[in-house]
C-alpha cells in the first residue's frame, strides 16, 4: 500500500465488517484479492474456511476500513455461518453469471443470510465473470428482478478485467457510510463509538444531487 495510507490506522472513523456469499468457484476470492489488493490468479485455490482483508478508503471526508470477510461456498464449511455474520453491516451476494445454478441458489443463501445478519445489513447482488460474455447463462433482467423484489443492489463485474469490482464495493459501502452516519450507532460496539457520536457524519443531500440519488441504490 502507498505512503498515503500507511499512517492511516491511527484515524480510521469507521470499521465496516462485509461478507462474500456464495457457491464455490463464483469467483468471491478472486473479487477479493482484486479489490484489497489489486491481484488476480490465474489457478487460484478454493477458500478452506474463513478468511479475512481489509482496505481503507475515504468516503465523505471519513476514513472507512472495509474489513472483508471470504468463506467457502461448499456445503461443508455452512457451520461458520453464525460467527461469520456476525457484526457484518455489507454483504455481497456472489454467483457466476456463466452458471445458472449458482444464480437459482442466491434465494437460500439470502434466506441463510437474512436468518443471521442485521436486518438493516446492505446487501448487494453481484453477477461476476462478466468478461466471459459469449458463456452467458443468467440474463442481465433475471438478476435485476431478482434484486428489485428483494431490495439490493445489484453489478456485473469481472475480477479478471477488474470491471466493476471496485465500483461494486465502495458502491455498497457507501450506501453502509450513509446509513450507519444516519443513525449514529454506538450500542454495538461494532464501530468506533466516538467516531459514531460525532454529528459531522452526517451526509448533506443537497451537496451533490447526484450522489443523494445513487446513495438510496440499495435501500
Amino acid at each position: 500500500m502507498s505512503n498515503t495510507y500507511g499512517d492511516l490506522n491511527a484515524k480510521i472513523d469507521y470499521v465496516f465488517k462485509v461478507v462474500l456469499i456464495g457457491d464455490s468457484a463464483v469467483g468471491k476470492s478472486q473479487l477479493l484479492a482484486r479489490f484489497t489488493k489489486n491481484e488476480f490468479s490465474v489457478d487460484s485455490k478454493a477458500t478452506i474456511g474463513v478468511e479475512f482483508q481489509t482496505k481503507s478508503m475515504l468516503i465523505d471526508q471519513k476514513m472507512v476500513k472495509a474489513q472483508i470477510w471470504d468463506t467457502a461456498g461448499q456445503e461443508r464449511y455452512r457451520a461458520v455461518t453464525s460467527a461469520y455474520y456476525r457484526g457484518a453491516v455489507g454483504a455481497m451476494l456472489v454467483y457466476d453469471m456463466t452458471k445458472r445454478q449458482s444464480f437459482d441458489h442466491m434465494t437460500r443463501w439470502l434466506e441463510e443470510l437474512r436468518g443471521h445478519a442485521d436486518k438493516n445489513i446492505v446487501i448487494m447482488l453481484i453477477g461476476n465473470k462478466c468478461d466471459l460474455a459469449s458463456l452467458r447463462a443468467v440474463p442481465v433482467e433475471d438478476a435485476q428482478e431478482f434484486a428489485e423484489r428483494e431490495n439490493l443492489c445489484f453489478m456485473e463485474t469481472s475480477a479478471l478485467e477488474a470491471t466493476n469490482v471496485e465500483s461494486a464495493f465502495l458502491t455498497a459501502l457507501t450506501e453502509i457510510y450513509r446509513i450507519i452516519s444516519k443513525k449514529s450507532l454506538s450500542a454495538d460496539g461494532d464501530y468506533d463509538k466516538s467516531a459514531s457520536l460525532k454529528g459531522t457524519a452526517i451526509l448533506v443531500p443537497n451537496q451533490d444531487a447526484n450522489t443523494a440519488e445513487k446513495g438510496g441504490c440499495c435501500g
